[in-house]
């Protein structure tokens, strides 16, 4: 069964404090108590010592004579904390004994003791000890005590009560962060999931053919950002790609339209009887199934060049020697206009499709020729840097409207809007141009002012 993000996020989250709080609490509970264990050990070595001074101080060495009241005293108290203890003077003999004193209080509390440590810490192992220190009045040895404890350490009920509310508080702890981190948790996670779930709605209206659609809500989150600006690209470039689509339907129709329309009405009038098919005639059906044939043709070239299958055959190439064969072969149309073309720039080789080059090259130049004004000039400049060689062509003529720049690469665009097949063309050549050039891994770009020229540059990289 496949769960939402939100569950999935907020699961997670629940599941990392979880086991964050208990490790945290494993090891916090571990430390104090090894901490506290430690300091009780501390305290108990230094409760004996504090015993044994408060014996010393019981003798009085001008009488030489024991409090044995106060030894009473002192031994009792010591009782109830744990401590059996038993007094002897210097001489060896017994002042005071717990055990002799009250052998069943002490027989509940060495009892009592070892109960609750084997219940607490039954991995201790610890039994009751006895420890004799002698006892000093000045630099004088009066004495000694025994004091038998329950070793290496024990607890009474007030420290296992410190444990046990520091325990509580630790796992009272873990519940709240639990608690706090599931609901923010699933915070978390709806903030998350209602921007992908709106990206996913809007993917579904996309594949509807709604490419209007657009995402405009900010999460502050750059991934989300980045997936909701993927998206609004996407929906953008299928809807120029089915503006595009339909536009170039209705610009082969148009290309179309008018030959075919030709020849039909041709065809029918001398069919008909109404014409003669006199040569005139004939020939001006034969220039209309020639224009169609050029458009047919120009397409399947763009369609080749623009396969994935595309292969080049790339080979060193002098510029300065291609062009030169190019301007020859159009000797005559610029001799028609009484147009000169020039080179300039350093004689640079480049690693490209002989062939395919040479396509963008007669392309562009029969496009300088064919848009200059008489008596003018067409210069070809060569360029070359670390990275990139190519050229750029600059003609002297009618020149294009700066808003009509951005859309001259596009199938089937002219510039002209009446659209005049005057010039010729099929409206894809510089389409031809882009795609090959693009093909070669290159750029190509316009620049133009209207009435005063153009320039196309084309710029290939060396490796």
């Amino acid at each position: 069964m496949k769960r939402s993000i939100n569950s999935r996020v907020s699961s997670s989250i629940a599941v990392i404090v979880l086991l964050t709080v208990a490790i945290i609490s494993f090891l916090s509970n571990y430390f104090i108590n090894r901490q506290f264990t430690e300091y009780i050990a501390r305290q108990m070595e230094l409760k004996t010592q504090v015993i044994t001074s408060s014996l010393g101080g019981q003798y009085n060495t001008f009488t030489r004579q024991w409090d044995l009241h106060y030894i009473n005293a002192i031994g009792m108290t010591s009782l109830y904390e744990g401590y059996i203890i038993k007094v002897y003077d210097a001489d060896g003999n017994t002042l005071w004994d717990a055990q002799a004193h009250d052998m069943s209080l002490c027989k509940i509390i060495m009892e009592d003791i070892s109960e609750r440590m084997r219940i607490k810490y039954p991995q201790l192992e610890g039994e009751f000890i006895s420890t004799k220190d002698s006892l000093y009045r000045g630099d004088k040895n009066i004495g000694s005590v025994s004091i038998s404890y329950f070793g290496p350490f024990f607890l009474n009920e007030n420290d296992f009560r410190f444990l046990k509310e520091l325990n509580t508080i630790l796992i009272t702890i873990g519940v709240a962060a639990l608690i706090l981190s599931i609901i923010a948790g699933y915070l978390l996670a709806k903030r998350l999931s209602k921007p992908i779930l709106n990206t996913v709605e809007a993917t579904k209206q996309i594949a509807d053919g709604n490419y209007e659609i657009r995402l405009d809500e900010e999460t502050n989150t750059r991934e989300l950002d980045m997936l909701t600006g993927s998206i609004n690209h996407l929906a953008a470039s299928l809807q120029n790609l089915e503006m595009l689509r339909k536009q170039l339907t209705a610009d082969v129709a148009h290309e179309l339209r008018t030959p075919i329309s030709i020849l039909q009405s041709h065809m029918e009038a001398m069919m008909d009887g109404i014409w003669q098919p006199t040569n005139e005639r004939l020939q001006s059906c034969y220039d209309e199934t020639v224009r169609i044939g050029k458009l047919v043709n120009d397409l399947d070239k763009l369609a080749k060049i623009e396969s994935e299958n595309i292969k080049l055959e790339k080979s060193d190439i002098r510029l300065t020697e291609l062009i030169n064969k190019i301007i020859i072969s159009f000797e005559k149309e610029l001799s028609d206009k009484k147009l000169v073309a020039r080179i300039t720039g350093p004689d640079a080789r480049i690693r490209a499709d002989g062939d395919r080059i040479t396509q963008v090259m007669v392309n562009l130049f029969s496009n300088a020729i064919k848009y200059s004004k008489e008596e003018g000039e067409i210069l070809f400049e060569i360029l070359e840097n670390n990275d990139q060689t190519g050229f750029v062509l600059r003609d002297n003529g009618i020149g294009i409207p700066e808003e009509e720049i951005p859309y001259i690469f596009e199938r089937f665009y002219r510039a002209d809007k009446s659209r005049n097949r005057l010039t010729g063309g099929s409206g894809i050549g510089l389409t031809i141009v882009k795609s090959i050039v693009e093909a070669h891994g290159g750029t190509v770009k316009a620049e133009s002012k209207l009435n005063e020229g153009s320039s196309f540059t084309v710029l290939l990289p060396k490796k």
